[in-house]
């Protein structure tokens, strides 16, 4: 069955995506999950880049009823050869993926080691709780630090976790996000990487990319075809302003509005109250009381 709230949207010529979440009183699931107590909340895309009767598919989504609408909607247009990238590890990009295995599943070296020790976990639902991704799909084609894909390239970076991979279009200046970039402000993974994160968005900020598509945001922004060059901008500030707690506490109590207000302002980044908790959350995992 179609997931019911499963929006597609078509930021740019012959890319799509499917947008879910961001919908009061929506769940998936009755009891608590991280379907729901994250992706679904905060909304999700997963995205296909379609040329004739190929597609590169970034990220297979929440679940296989996802990913099989995806497969749907991308076969009714006429394509027959599925390509599988995966941004990275964290289970709401890797859920549907068996349904794209009669084509390469890739990913950098970094997420297939990460899915692979942590596969038991996944498949008996231990790992993040219900519900659990069972067959886990591992990618049977790595790569370390980039790719030609197309007329792309696959790049990793460690920016919220250390195994990002993003699909660089450089002929379009698209660049498919993953979770490398999140409006409005990014979920802290892995605190003790944030001084990296920080360096490498730099990096990002280098490929010149003028239009942005990340996994969680605004599905307005993503449709009418994505957010400018300033989300990084924004994520910098961010990451700089949590990487600051650390001798500054007493910046902790500041909500999230007043912490980012000047990018608000300038319509880098779009406000959604969910995101308070998420704030919340990364100022204690930063100061070490999560």
């Amino acid at each position: 069955m179609r997931p019911p709230h499963l929006r597609l949207l078509e930021p740019a010529p012959g890319i799509l995506a499917w947008y879910d979440g961001r919908v009061p009183g929506y769940r998936v699931y009755p009891e608590p999950n991280w379907v729901d107590d994250g992706a679904i909340e905060l909304g999700i895309a997963a995205y296909a880049v379609v040329s004739g009767v190929g597609a590169v598919i970034y990220d297979t989504h929440v679940s296989l009823s996802h990913a099989q609408a995806m497969r749907d909607d991308l076969q009714a247009r006429g394509v027959t050869h599925f390509t599988t990238v995966l941004s990275h590890w964290h289970l709401d990009h890797v859920a549907g993926t068996e349904v794209f295995t009669d084509g390469p599943v890739i990913a950098n070296r970094l997420t297939a080691d990460h899915l692979a020790r942590r596969k038991d976990g996944i498949e008996d639902g231990s790992r993040k709780g219900p519900p659990a991704i069972r067959p886990l799909i591992l990618p049977d084609v790595t790569f370390d630090e980039r790719m030609e894909l197309g007329q792309g390239e696959l790049i990793r970076f460690d920016i919220h976790s250390d195994d990002g991979t993003v699909l660089w279009l450089p002929d379009s200046g698209l660049l498919l996000a993953g979770d490398t970039l999140e409006d409005p402000i990014t979920y802290v993974a892995e605190p003790e990487g944030l001084e990296r994160h920080l360096a490498e968005l730099d990096r990002l900020a280098a490929l010149g990319a003028t239009r942005i598509l990340p996994n969680h945001g605004d599905p307005e922004v993503i449709a009418s075809g994505g957010y400018g060059p300033g989300l990084i901008d924004a994520t910098r500030r961010y990451v700089s302003f949590l990487l600051d707690l650390r001798r500054d506490p007493a910046a902790a109590d500041r909500p999230l509005r007043q912490v980012i207000a000047a990018d608000l302002d300038a319509g880098h980044l779009r406000w959604f109250a969910a995101y308070e908790a998420v704030h919340r959350s990364n100022v204690d995992e930063v100061l070490g009381n999560a």
